[in-house]
């Protein structure tokens, strides 16, 4: 049996943005009450990313243990000098092992070779271990609103990570 804590981080394969948005559509569904319209746009952000990817500009990043997904992360392209932290997700069991960490600290490593300037991510206040990881990198909140989108009032948050 292999060891439990040990986990690699890979580039994305076939298969993987359609993994990413099931499991992160089913554990909003069940530990926010997110329905619908987040998976929704889960699908059309993994879609866009698929379709129009830009090597050495955008990538995702799936941490992995013996090929089992424990969790992942997208970053897009923004605009020349900004890039975007997306969809975010650590399975439930793999909490607390650094997964989200080591996904985020990729994401900047990443933007900053790619020559971006900053990296923009967009959240909600209700996601706690997210938002301790952002600020960890370094990621300050530069604007908040109250949002509707998935069925209930949240306040979501704009997070900036200049570089």
């Amino acid at each position: 049996m292999s060891d439990p804590t040990a986990w690699r981080l890979r580039t994305f394969g076939p298969g993987d943005l359609g993994m990413i948005g099931a499991r992160q559509a089913i554990l909003y569904a069940d530990e926010w009450g997110w329905g619908q319209p987040l998976e929704a746009l889960i699908y059309e952000i993994a879609g866009n990313f698929l379709r129009d990817f830009k090597p050495g500009r955008e990538q995702c990043w799936v941490a992995d243990r013996d090929g089992q997904m424990l969790g992942g992360v997208f970053l897009c392209e923004e605009d020349a000098d900004t890039a975007r932290l997306r969809l975010l997700y650590v399975e439930p069991e793999a909490r607390g092992l650094g997964v989200g960490s080591a996904l985020v600290r990729q994401c900047s490593e990443f933007a900053r070779e790619a020559g971006y300037k900053r990296i923009v991510l967009w959240t909600h206040a209700v996601l706690d271990r997210a938002r301790k990881i952002y600020a960890a990198e370094g990621y300050t909140v530069t604007s908040t609103e109250v949002q509707t989108e998935f069925g209930k009032e949240e306040i979501s948050e704009h997070w900036l990570l200049e570089l």
